[in-house]
């Protein structure tokens, strides 16, 4: 029996780790229920090595947002690259049909609405912003779409986090009828 030695891995690697353990527990509790610790235990380093990889937990969450932002990105290109036309509403008809498929990611959903609700830290909220801006610019360029249409499709999509973020896709009553459309 040979004995292998034990591979380290590159500060990369431990770095994607931390990201995808991260989204994890982010995504369950949101920043401010989450602890720095948590994230490097789950992660299977220690907090001082977690902040060799990120100088502080707003910088971590921020990476977060930057990720999910990046996803949002792609598959909004994937979309557009499969419709057939330059009209602006049926590209933004098919954006809206293919979103709801993004955000059945529920942990992507849910770093969203955390981002959102965090975005009074600095840091968090630049990368919230840039988010947005670079949603909005990329969809801009790849529509066409005036303003007030960019504008009704975001105001769309994020009532459609809220319903599902809250549940109310099951909840049979006339009000959540009217918020499910």
């Amino acid at each position: 029996m040979t004995t292998r030695e034990r591979q380290r891995s590159t500060a990369e690697e431990r770095r994607a780790t931390v990201m995808r353990t991260a989204i994890s527990t982010f995504a369950e509790r949101g920043y401010y229920g989450t602890s720095t610790m948590e994230v490097a235990k789950a992660a299977g380093i220690s907090q001082g090595y977690l902040y060799r990889l990120f100088p502080d937990k707003e910088a971590l969450f921020a990476a977060v947002v930057d990720y999910c932002s990046k996803r949002l990105l792609e598959a909004a290109a994937a979309t557009i690259s499969s419709v057939r036309s330059t009209d602006p509403e049926v590209i933004l008809k098919a954006l809206a049909s293919s979103y709801g498929d993004v955000v059945a990611d529920r942990e992507l959903l849910m770093i969203l609405m955390h981002g959102n609700c965090a975005a009074g830290e600095p840091v968090i909220g630049e990368a919230v912003r840039a988010c947005y801006a670079k949603q909005v610019e990329y969809i801009r360029a790849a529509s066409g779409a005036s303003d007030e249409q960019i504008r009704r499709y975001f105001a769309d999509s994020l009532l459609a986090n809220v319903v599902l973020a809250a549940g109310i896709g099951t909840v049979d009553a006339p009000w959540a009828r009217t918020l499910r459309g």
